[in-house]
């Protein structure tokens, strides 16, 4: 993609890439800040720092049991009313993979500017979906207008898209690597070498200007020295069963977003399913949030088997619920959740069968594994549990074995429904 045509070209190709990675990491970084400052507001805690060392779950741990409801019934208000409304009114929104395929169809500034705050505020207050869709819908929109500014061509137009999506997404997690692999594997479905130097430039510079204003840290504690032999053969065995549970995840997120209408029914399905969360969040203060501290629980070790069972069941439930409803964010550290707890649970009933091993280790490649199947994504599963937990490199046998096996059965699975 990047042929010599002549230096002036080469210059404004350089330009769009370092402008585009500039602006997508202050863009996460932005972001980012934004909702940690709206959760510290609407739980009521660490209010004179952003970056405190307490934790979402413990803020909505803390507080008061009718604020958290409250806060949460807020929460499908603006969720129902915010998109509803974006709908009716706004112009047609173009996706990030409708605008990698069609570069010539730029995102609507307002309208996508309007939904990435609606996803960031509504994460924040405590909808069980990702932060992950708003920052690269940033990077994506800053890097479209960049190319279009400097009058590239238009498979350089979605060069630049993908970059820019996944260096929103190295920006707000930290991950460099798996920011740009995702731009490879997920959106240009494409390894040349042309294009890997574009993602890695794009991500690396995000994720560096990004961790200037949110600190250079990893997003999980993993403290897992070694992965024993066992946890192999566990990794092995379990693909399978990984895939098919995400082939079953991905099956009910998508007929829940399928049957979202733009009419009353969203305000109303919204706050309803809202209303639910907020009643189970009164019990269990795990469930609100993209699901970050329930999958530190598992990393650490804190779980019980009847919290395992609980957790598992309510968080695939108020997902699905919220999607009904209409409201919008990422699938992925949902998705990552899910598999932590699964492996967990997992853990918990047939752990002893697997000397040596931990619930740690069962929770990190049930992550992996699930989350490479629900997002039909192996390596950037890989990758991104690699830099989200730094963990030792013994681990990465039986993550890449689990990954490996969940992604073959969930795509054989996937064939077969539509065969």
């Amino acid at each position: 993609m990047f042929t010599a045509s002549s230096s002036s070209s080469l210059l404004r190709r350089w330009v769009a890439l370092l402008l585009t990675g500039v602006l997508a990491g202050l863009g996460g970084m932005l972001l980012a800040l934004l909702l940690h400052e709206i959760q510290h507001l609407a739980y009521g805690y660490s209010q004179h720092t952003l970056l405190g060392p307490r934790s979402f779950l413990q803020g909505v741990s803390d507080a008061a049991t009718p604020r958290r409801f409250l806060v949460l019934a807020a929460a499908g208000i603006v969720a129902g009313g915010g998109w509803w409304l974006l709908g009716r009114y706004g112009k047609k929104r173009v996706s990030i993979s409708a605008a990698v395929a069609s570069p010539d169809i730029p995102m609507p500034p307002k309208t996508t500017l309007v939904h990435i705050l609606l996803q960031i505020v509504t994460v924040a207050m405590g909808s069980p979906l990702g932060r992950e869709v708003a920052p690269r819908e940033a990077g994506a929109l800053f890097a479209g207008g960049i190319a279009r500014r400097l009058h590239l061509s238009r498979e350089e137009i979605r060069l630049m898209i993908a970059c820019g999506s996944g260096a929103g997404l190295a920006a707000v997690y930290n991950v460099p690597l798996a920011g740009a692999i995702f731009t490879l594997e997920v959106l240009l479905v494409s390894f040349n070498r042309e294009a890997a130097l574009a993602a890695l430039t794009t991500s690396a510079l995000a994720a560096w200007i990004a961790s200037l204003g949110l600190g250079d840290e990893h997003q999980y504690r993993f403290t897992a020295e070694a992965a024993g032999l066992s946890l192999v053969f566990w990794g092995m065995l379990s693909g399978p069963l990984f895939g098919a549970a995400a082939f079953l995840f991905r099956r009910l997120t998508q007929r829940a977003r399928a049957k979202v209408r733009a009419n009353w029914q969203m305000p109303v399905f919204s706050l309803v399913a809202f209303l639910l969360l907020a009643a189970l969040a009164v019990w269990f203060p795990q469930l609100p949030g993209n699901g970050k501290g329930p999958t530190q629980l598992t990393l650490s070790g804190d779980v019980t088997l009847p919290l395992a069972v609980a957790l598992l069941c309510l968080k695939v439930l108020v997902i699905w619920a919220v999607l009904r409803g209409g409201a919008e964010g990422g699938l992925l550290t949902p998705g990552l959740t899910v598999g932590a707890l699964l492996g967990s649970l997992i853990f918990l009933l047939l752990g002893r069968y697997f000397p040596g091993s931990d619930m740690a280790g069962f929770a990190l490649t049930g992550a992996a594994g699930f989350l490479s199947a629900s997002m039909m994504m192996p390596i950037t599963a890989a990758m991104l549990m690699l830099e989200f937990t730094r963990m030792d490199h013994s681990f990465i046998v039986p993550v890449a074995l689990c990954v490996a096996g969940a992604f073959t059965t969930c795509r054989l699975l996937e064939g077969a429904s539509k065969g």
